[in-house]
């Protein structure tokens, strides 16, 4: 009987896709940020605060939204005045490379310089797809826990930038500073640990200093 590696053929076409969507950027001199984590940890929150900041041109940012069905998301990014394209996948729990690839050629990109993907809210199967990004950014809230790091590790040990969301909750919930701090660089050592409030627009640095020309 034949064995067909199914994942493996899957993920191998999805780098090479990445790989060009990178470069397409990369010869324009736009960057790509990859933006990930659970429902309501906070992303698009911190989206619109890091887009309205008087640092950020957002005419000169785009969007990718990912969602599985519904354009709220989207329709935020767009109320700001920042080109935005609405990805739905109608249930299927991550974005992959050919649909990065897809949305860039709608894009109008004339005068972009950073192209932020608001990826589908999931710790798991989102952090296996390699979209071509620069920098891939995690958010989690402390009103998750402080184990997910070791639960999910994926997503912690690929992205080089952490923000630790909803930090004016902390007093409310038992989460653990330390020991997610711990494992998180038990996991990837490198990793940029950020406690922010979004919705207080506090630990933001981060996102200007990617985002900003």
């Amino acid at each position: 009987m034949k064995t067909i590696a199914v994942n493996v053929n899957v993920l191998n076409k999805n780098d090479e896709i990445a790989d060009q969507v990178h470069t397409f950027l990369a010869g324009k001199g736009i960057r790509l940020i990859n933006l990930l984590g659970t429902p309501g940890s906070g992303k698009t929150t911190f989206l619109e605060k890091v887009l309205t900041s008087d640092e950020v041109d957002p005419s000169k940012v785009a969007v990718i939204e990912g969602d599985l069905y519904t354009a709220k998301d989207a329709e935020r990014m767009e109320a700001l005045g920042v080109r935005t394209i609405q990805l739905n996948t109608e249930g299927a729990c991550h974005l992959e490379a050919d649909m990065i690839q897809r949305a860039l050629e709608e894009l109008d990109l004339t005068g972009i310089e950073t192209v932020i993907i608001d990826n589908i809210g999931n710790l798991v199967c989102t952090s296996e797809f390699n979209l071509g990004e620069d920098v891939r950014i995690g958010i989690s809230s402390v009103t998750e826990g402080n184990d997910k790091p070791l639960k999910y590790p994926l997503l912690f040990q690929t992205a080089q930038y952490v923000l630790v969301n909803k930090m004016d909750l902390l007093p409310y919930t038992n989460f653990d500073m330390d020991q997610f701090e711990k494992d998180i660089h038990s996991l990837n050592p490198e990793a940029e640990i950020i406690p922010c409030s979004a919705i207080e627009g506090k630990g933001l640095d981060i996102g200007l200093k990617l985002i900003r020309p």
